[in-house]
């Protein structure tokens, strides 16, 4: 893991694409500010282990699955 220490105000670089700024301090929270193309998918940590954990479940449903009756509720 790569370790940087940052001011407020101060980015980092990554690629030519994305950069990622110190935008507030506050107590312990930091917020940042990413720019990055679109396409780009960026998540909180646990929002993106929430929809790894979502796609595996419906990697293991039944072939045979008809979702249209769970549309339906």
């Amino acid at each position: 893991m790569l370790v940087l220490t940052r001011k407020l105000g101060e980015s980092i670089a990554i690629d030519d694409h994305i950069k990622i700024t110190v935008v507030q301090i506050k107590g312990k929270q930091v917020r940042l500010g990413i720019q990055a193309p679109k396409e780009t998918k960026i998540h909180r940590e646990e929002v993106y282990s929430a929809i790894q954990d979502q796609n595996k479940v419906a990697g293991s449903a039944p072939a045979d699955l008809d979702v249209s009756k769970i549309l339906k509720g």
